[in-house]
């Protein structure tokens, strides 16, 4: 049997120490450890898939919380059954003792409250990254009214530029749409939308 971990931030600037200190302290060797600096509202993600495929039966799982396993309900219940029934490893979460799949529940009740633990707190991690989307939405409307222009020196963007690069990332109007309006060639446009979600999305 073999014991490997997981960890996940979201964005590249973030720091994943406080959840591999947590698996260093479990015991789980440096090259079991798998980390993304990767959204959670799927599951394509470089590391998490290499670890998967090398998962058997008997295998554990180790993950700091639930929502560093992923950030959308439906999608993490799936993946914590294909792990658990499909593969037959075992999944512990640190931060939430009741849900660890080694201790096999003796009756339907102790089923049932694991059940519920994971779908309830599986419900929160989705909620979370919604509102979280919401509060950057809103910081994007905001810079828009206020006329507010960011980026990194020289460049600057005009109020038109940032109102058209919104309807784009809010999926209001297609990308070629989007690029004929600011008059950019492709590698450019995402240069420049990738820049304006980093900061503001």
């Amino acid at each position: 049997m073999n014991t490997y971990a997981y960890a996940r931030v979201s964005a590249k600037d973030q720091n994943l120490e406080r959840q591999l200190a947590a698996f260093h302290s479990f015991g789980i060797e440096k090259n079991r450890i798998f980390a993304d600096k990767k959204s959670g509202k799927d599951f394509e993600r470089k590391e998490y898939k290499k670890m998967i495929k090398k998962m058997k039966s008997g295998d554990l799982l180790v993950i700091k919380s639930i929502d560093r396993l992923g950030r959308n309900y439906d999608r993490i219940i799936a993946e914590w059954a294909h792990i658990t029934n499909t593969i037959g490893a075992d999944v512990l979460v640190l931060d939430m003792p009741l849900l660890d799949t080694r201790t096999k529940a003796e009756t339907l009740v102790g089923k049932f409250i694991s059940d519920i633990v994971l779908q309830v707190l599986s419900f929160v991690a989705e909620n979370e990254r919604e509102n979280i989307k919401q509060r950057q939405a809103e910081g994007i409307r905001a810079a828009i009214g206020k006329g507010i222009k960011f980026g990194r020196r020289p460049t600057e963007y005009s109020n038109e530029f940032l109102s058209v690069a919104y309807d784009y990332i809010e999926k209001r109007i297609s990308s070629e749409t989007a690029r004929h309006l600011l008059g950019l060639k492709k590698n450019n446009f995402y240069y420049h939308i990738y820049r304006i979600k980093e900061l503001y999305y």
